[in-house]
């Protein structure tokens, strides 16, 4: 099973919130997550996981259809830990 966007603002409305409301909530947390991961912060969700920002460097890569080299650039990407828990 997928979990969407849709079937969370499903559960959180299962809690007795509105749909409009349940909508707020999730964006908020959301948005919440990315200006953290955004800012360069690690977001740890205890009993879920960790999601880390790591920075990775340029590098030597290779086009697969030419076989040219290029240089990559240095740039950051988001990895994730799960708890023990999980």
């Amino acid at each position: 099973m997928t979990l969407t966007r849709n079937n969370l603002i499903a559960s959180i409305n299962q809690i007795g919130f509105t749909q409009k409301k349940s909508t707020e909530i999730l964006e908020t947390i959301i948005e919440l997550m990315k200006n953290t991961l955004g800012s360069g912060d690690d977001l740890l969700i205890s009993g879920f996981g960790k999601f880390c920002v790591k920075e990775k460097e340029s590098r030597v890569g290779r086009n697969p259809y030419t076989g040219e080299s290029l240089e990559l650039e240095g740039r950051r990407v988001v990895t994730f830990k799960c708890s023990g828990k999980l």
